[in-house]
């Protein structure tokens, strides 16, 4: 038997004992399944168990999938590095793109967008730490974007996200959390309220329920350990 949908569960249990310590309604937290390298097969089990939201990184492998399940109830949610020559297919075929940290991106996804799906929500990845090998605006270029967005007509600017470094204690995982909910507040307007902030994975979910998360990720913790990756185009 299948260990996703107890796992889903555990996770699951997880994200309601974080909202209810921290006085959080748990029906404004959303948990996305991370589902790069795995397969339809357990995509289509951790549907069945009641899972709905899945974030892909590999745009070739994560188009097979939406294929294969095309008619299934899966929100498609892109969670990669956004680059040029992805835009189009990324556009074309996800719901959320998670990952917009330059105002290219955001102008390539806003023409290309076709005219027959609706708005495709957007996410600013914000960098809260310097840790290299991550994306991210900073505060002053995150404002100068949001100022754009009101020209993109095929994109619903939907807040913020941000993967910082690993932290060791409880503390140290709520700090960087917390600067990105304080950016968000000092952002948000009535025409923009920013409502999303997409932060904490398995390791730190609680320390991002308690700084205000809507958006928690979790992938080894749904689907055991990762299959090794062959492509990732």
């Amino acid at each position: 038997m299948s260990s996703i949908p107890e796992h889903l569960k555990q996770v699951n249990q997880r994200i309601r004992e974080a909202a209810e310590a921290w006085g959080r309604d748990c029906d404004d937290i959303q948990l996305l399944a991370v589902s790069k390298t795995r397969t339809a097969d357990e995509i289509a089990e951790a549907l069945k168990a009641g899972q709905h939201l899945f974030g892909e990184s590999y745009l070739q492998e994560a188009l097979e999938k939406i294929t294969a399940l095309r008619g299934a109830n899966a929100q498609w949610h892109y969670i990669g590095r956004v680059q040029s020559n992805k835009t189009r297919a990324i556009a074309e075929n996800f719901d959320w793109v998670h990952s917009v940290d330059k105002a290219k991106q955001a102008r390539r996804l806003n023409e290309q967008r076709p005219q027959n799906m609706p708005p495709l929500n957007v996410c600013l990845q914000i960098k809260v730490d310097e840790e290299e090998s991550k994306g991210g605006l900073t505060a002053k270029e995150a404002e100068a974007l949001i100022e754009e967005f009101s020209g993109f007509t095929r994109l619903r600017l939907r807040g913020l996200m941000t993967l910082p470094a690993p932290a060791e204690d409880f503390e140290g995982q709520r700090r960087p959390f917390c600067e990105l909910r304080r950016l968000r507040d000092r952002l948000a307007t009535d025409e923009i309220p920013l409502e999303t902030l997409s932060m904490g994975m398995s390791a730190d979910i609680e320390a991002a329920i308690a700084e205000g998360a809507t958006i928690v990720r979790a992938g080894t913790a749904i689907f055991g350990p990762r299959n090794p990756v062959i492509s990732r185009n």
